[in-house]
C-alpha cells in the first residue's frame, strides 16, 4: 500500500502552501499556553503514570530478541515487571513476571530460553503461555484450582517483527490504535526488518522535554544549524494529525542536499525496495502516541523511543531495523562506536534538554505558547488529557480541545486552501 499518487500530489501542494503562507490556516485555532505543570508537577506524572502508560500500546521488542520458541526477555521500560516470550506455538506472549504463589520474580536472567517458565522460589511451573501447569507437594494443597492461578497476562501485538504490549485488557487492537497510519507503513516492509541496534542513555529532563524535540521543525535553524538544517527545509514541512494523538511530519530535502544522518558504508546497505517517493525525498517522520518518534526511510526504521524513570529523568532508547545488511556491518542509525555515544544530532537535541528542565523548574516559567508549527504536540497534549480524563485533572493543569476534528486525518482545511 503506502502512500497513492494522488496523496503524494496532495502533500507537495501542500508543502508549497506552507511556504507560501504568510499566517496560520484560516479557522486554524489559536493554541492556549500548555501549563507549566505539566513537565514539572508530581500530580500531572501521576497522572501519566496511572493512566498513559496503562492505557496506550508500547513498543516493547523485537522478534530477534526472541527469536526461537521458548525464548524470552524481562521487560520494565513502562515501570512494571513483564516477561515477554516466544510460545512454543509461535505466538508471542506477555505476562507480569510475577508468581501466583508468593509473588516471586519468575525469570531474573534479562533473557534465556526455557520449555517451561518455573519460578525459582518454590518451583511454581506455567506453560509459555502462562497457565499454572504444576506445583511442588500437591499432597499439602486442598482445592487449589489451577485454572485461577495463571499468570496475569498483558495485552501483546505484533506489526510485522515489532512486538507492542499493553496493560489495558479492554484496548483496541494494535492496528485499530495505529488506525491510517498502518496502511501507510506498510511500504517500509516492518515484517522483514531485522533488528540492526538498540542502545539506552539517560537524560537529566523530563520525558516530554526530550520527546518534544523531535516533534517540531522550528527548533532546527537554532539547534542544528549545521546538521539537520541544510537536510531539511523547515519553511516546507507539512504536519499532519491522526486520531489517537499521532502525527506525522513530511519535511523535503533543498535540491542536491543528502539526508541529516548517512549511515556508515551506506552504500553497501540493501534497500527496502517498496518505499515510495516521499520517504525518498524528505524526511518522513511518524509520532506514535504516547512514546514513539522515527523517521522512516528505504534504508532503515529507526525509532526512538522515550520513557520516564522519574519526573525529571528520562531512559531514551535509540534502535535501528533494516533490511538484512549479510556481511556488512550492522547498521546503526544514531550512535557513534556502538554505542558508545549519541550522534551529532541527538547531542544537539539533548544536551540541550537539562537545561530546559533546570529553567523549566524556575519561578519564571508559567506555560508554553505554542506556535502553529509545533502543533503536533498541542494535539498530543489533548489527546492525553482524553486519555487521562479531564474530571481527573486539577483545572490548572488541563488543556483546552480547541483543535476540533476538522483538523484530524483524513480532515484537513488546509488542502481546500492549498489547491487555491
Amino acid at each position: 500500500m503506502g502512500m497513492s499518487v494522488q496523496e503524494i500530489a496532495t502533500l507537495k501542494k501542500l508543502m508549497e502552501y506552507e511556504a507560501s503562507r504568510k499566517e496560520p490556516p484560516k479557522g486554524f485555532p489559536s493554541l492556549p499556553d500548555i501549563p507549566a505543570g505539566r513537565y514539572i508537577d508530581p500530580r500531572f506524572f501521576e497522572l501519566e503514570k496511572e493512566h498513559i502508560w496503562k492505557k496506550s500500546w508500547l513498543f516493547a521488542a523485537h522478534m530477534d530478541e526472541i527469536p526461537d520458541p521458548g525464548s524470552y526477555m524481562l521487560w520494565e521500560n513502562a515501570g512494571q515487571p513483564v516477561i515477554i516470550v516466544h510460545g512454543d506455538d509461535g505466538e508471542v506472549y506477555a505476562h507480569y513476571n510475577t508468581c501466583r504463589h508468593r509473588g516471586a520474580p519468575i525469570v531474573t536472567e534479562s533473557s534465556g530460553r526455557k520449555i517451561r517458565l518455573t519460578c525459582k522460589y518454590h518451583g511454581w511451573v506455567y506453560s509459555h503461555q502462562g497457565e499454572l501447569l504444576s506445583v511442588r507437594d500437591p499432597e499439602d494443597y486442598r482445592d487449589l484450582d489451577f485454572s485461577c492461578r495463571s499468570l496475569i497476562s498483558i495485552r501483546c501485538e505484533r506489526f510485522g517483527n515489532l512486538i507492542f504490549v499493553n496493560f489495558d485488557d479492554d484496548c483496541v487492537s494494535l492496528r485499530e490504535y495505529l488506525g491510517p497510519i498502518a496502511e501507510e507503513w506498510e511500504e517500509f516492509q516492518f515484517e522483514n526488518v531485522r533488528l540492526a541496534a538498540r542502545h539506552s542513555f539517560v537524560l537529566d529532563c523530563n520525558w516530554k522535554i526530550a520527546m518534544e524535540a523531535n516533534t517540531e521543525v522550528y527548533h532546527v535553524p537554532s539547534i542544528h544549524p549545521h546538521t539537520v538544517a541544510p537536510a531539511l527545509d523547515h519553511r516546507r514541512n507539512v504536519n499532519t494529525f491522526y486520531p489517537r494523538g499521532h502525527g506525522r511530519m513530511v519535511a523535503p530535502r533543498p535540491a542536491g542536499a543528502n539526508s541529516a544522518i548517512e549511515l556508515p558504508q551506506e552504500d553497501l546497505l540493501p534497500e527496502i525496495s517498496t518505499v515510495g517517493e516521499i520517504a525518498r525525498t524528505c524526511t518522513q517522520s511518524y509520532g506514535i502516541f504516547p512514546n514513539w518518534v522515527s523517521p522512516l526511510g528505504e534504508r532503515a526504521i529507526p525509532p526512538l523511543l522515550f520513557w520516564p524513570l522519574s519526573i525529571n529523568k528520562t531512559l531514551f532508547e535509540v534502535w535501528t531495523m533494516a533490511p538484512d545488511w549479510g556481511e556488512a556491518p550492522a547498521p546503526d542509525y544514531w550512535t557513534e562506536n556502538n554505542g558508545e555515544k549519541l550522534n551529532m544530532v541527538l547531542r544537539e537535541d539533548t544536551e540541550f534538554g537539562e537545561w530546559i528542565q533546570k529553567s523549566m523548574e524556575s519561578h519564571g516559567f508559567r506555560g508554553v505558547p505554542l506556535s502553529y508549527q509545533e502543533a503536533r504536540i498541542y494535539h498530543w497534549n489533548q489527546e492525553a488529557d482524553k486519555i487521562i480524563g479531564p474530571e481527573n485533572i486539577p483545572e490548572e493543569l488541563q488543556v483546552k480541545q480547541v483543535m476540533g476534528d476538522e483538523w484530524v486525518y483524513p480532515n484537513d482545511p488546509r488542502v481546500a486552501l492549498a489547491q487555491a
